[in-house]
């Protein structure tokens, strides 16, 4: 069943519980990533947004490079669970890692020095709607995603083993894979208290 846009916003939802079955081909996520990165849009037009698709042993190793940096940091005693989680994510199909190009940030604070101030805040910004354009395209294809953010502790790693510029930040990792448990209920505030019209 195709959905529509509401229908996938509002279907895209955080699954802890994915496996490493195949749902579509890996040339699909390959067109849905770069669909979102031609299309997504940004302030400036500046495209600063960067994406890195990691599957098979490279999926792994991601996750097996987060589970040593925590390991270095967690007490022996606690690890157990810390391990765990790191594990569901490493049971997923692959990984979307998340880039800000802080090169391009810079270059649009020198040549707009007005807007100085604004370029990282709207940079954060477009790789947000990245974020929420693949995790959506993904959700209408049948994969279930998370977003992580074990970003200061793995990046210098991510960037030795992948050859990632170091102009590249690390903003967010979205694991993804085919969904084996459903996300748990989720609350919703009062519209009336978020939403205000004039008219």
């Amino acid at each position: 069943m195709v959905m529509n846009f509401f229908e996938a916003v509002e279907k895209r939802r955080t699954y802890y519980g994915i496996s490493k079955d195949k749902v579509v081909s890996d040339e699909r996520i390959q067109e849905i990533i770069e669909h979102a990165v031609k299309h997504t849009p940004s302030a400036f037009n500046s495209q600063s947004t960067r994406v890195v698709l990691l599957l098979g042993k490279h999926h792994t190793k991601l996750w097996d490079i987060t589970k040593e940096s925590l390991r270095r940091i967690v007490e022996a005693d606690n690890f157990s669970s810390t391990e765990e989680k790191i594990n569901s994510f490493e049971s997923a199909y692959g990984t979307i890692l998340f880039f800000e190009d802080s090169s391009v940030v810079e270059y649009l604070q020198r040549e707009f020095s007005t807007y100085k101030e604004n370029f990282p805040i709207w940079s954060q910004q477009t790789n947000g709607m990245h974020q929420f354009v693949i995790w959506t395209a993904l959700e209408i294809e049948g994969y279930g995603a998370s977003l992580q953010h074990y970003n200061e502790l793995i990046e210098e790693d991510v960037k030795k083993e992948w050859n990632i510029p170091r102009s590249w930040k690390l903003i967010a990792q979205m694991p993804f894979g085919k969904p084996t448990a459903e996300p748990g209920e989720k609350e919703y505030g009062s519209l009336e208290e978020r939403i205000k019209i004039f008219k």
